[in-house]
């Protein structure tokens, strides 16, 4: 006969409460009847510990006021505990968006993940590598390592032991061939927003992007070369600024506004640029301007906003944060060692900031 845990040890868990010490596994074993190895696998590997065990060893952990920690528990084992994450912008909704998603793949996976951003501002304000805290991240033993979006210096995330897997999620991974990646075809994004803009009669297409980064690289390059494939290439115009800032954004659409060829459309380098050069161009409709049509790349949570309706281009974000998920829990392999490139197919959502038309002249 099982006599509730409530009753049988209530005694016990009393005793151990007087001592006003934080509850440690041994405790909580004590408390349930069973091992301390049993205690470890509810919290590392719940699927392998039957549900009355497991219901067993977190009633008496809820009665401790117990909670398992993952970090002293990963330096003390062989292989790490907990996934890694590094994100290289907090302030980009497309990356907040694909590590919530990560994180709630790895909790239905019984997995647990430890974020922390991978870049500070320094004197200059500009974004750097934050090599405290990722070594700070490498001391901890991971089992593996999510990095969200290109950060500068990735060959650092070497010194990880060949057992970790690195997962590159929405960006390149420069510098680290060991590491896998998933993101969307970029090059087919752009491909795809300059389809839609000539479908609706413009030819005069001006391209906002970012300097650095092998993302901004490609997308850069996609629209050149898109441009010049359907005979456009007098029309090529790209404006480069330092970060994905709206100030830079909107000091970057004004310049292209008062050119000697004003744009009748925009292709932004992501959502957050859009932002910023939708202000400029407001502005410059108010001061009697024509209307310029707008697209920006990403399709957050901000284009689908309804007074900014941004047409953007969707990477698959559930997707990439479910196949990224999959590889950071897999156990590493000959072919994950080499690194894979996981590409997915982007869509184009139409929204009110690209329906205009233009005449197509004869």
């Amino acid at each position: 006969m099982n006599v509730p845990i409530d009753t049988a040890l209530r005694p016990v868990a009393a005793k151990m409460n007087k001592k006003g010490k934080r509850p440690t596994i041994r405790d909580v074993a004590a408390l349930a009847g069973v091992s301390k190895s049993l205690v470890s696998l509810v919290y590392s590997s719940p699927e392998v510990v039957s549900e009355h065990r497991k219901e067993r060893v977190l009633e008496a952990a809820a009665k401790l006021g117990f909670s398992p920690n993952f970090l002293a528990r990963s330096l003390a084992a062989e292989t790490g505990t907990f996934v890694g994450i590094l994100v290289a912008d907090l302030h980009n909704p497309l990356f907040a968006e694909i590590v919530d998603f990560v994180r709630a793949e790895l909790e239905a996976k019984g997995q647990y993940g430890f974020m922390t951003s991978a870049m500070l501002s320094n004197s200059d304000g500009d974004q750097v590598l934050d090599r405290r805290t990722v070594s700070a991240l490498i001391d901890l033993r991971p089992k593996s390592v999510l990095v969200v979006g290109s950060i500068p210096d990735m060959h650092e995330l070497a010194a990880l032991p060949e057992n970790v897997q690195i997962v590159v999620a929405g960006a390149i991974a420069e510098g680290l061939n060991r590491a896998s990646t998933v993101r969307a075809d970029d090059a087919k994004g752009i491909s795809l927003i300059l389809d839609h803009l000539i479908a609706n009669g413009h030819s005069n297409v001006g391209y906002i992007s970012v300097k650095s980064g092998q993302v901004s690289k490609i997308r850069r390059d996609a629209y050149t070369n898109s441009m010049k494939k359907n005979g456009l290439a007098q029309f090529v115009q790209v404006q480069e600024q330092s970060m994905d800032s709206e100030k830079e954004s909107y000091e970057s659409a004004l310049q292209m506004l008062k050119g000697k060829t004003i744009p009748s459309a925009i292709i932004c380098f992501n959502d957050l640029v859009a932002i910023g050069v939708q202000q400029a161009v407001n502005e410059h409709i108010a001061k009697g301007g024509k209307p310029v049509a707008l697209v920006g790349y990403d399709n957050t949570y901000l284009a689908d906003l309804k007074q900014i309706s941004l047409t953007s281009v969707d990477h698959g974000t559930l997707e990439i944060a479910k196949k990224a998920a999959e590889l950071l829990t897999t156990e590493v392999t000959l072919a994950t060692k080499l690194g894979i490139t996981h590409l997915l197919e982007p869509k184009l959502i139409v929204r009110n900031s690209s329906t205009l038309k233009v005449k197509v002249k004869k």
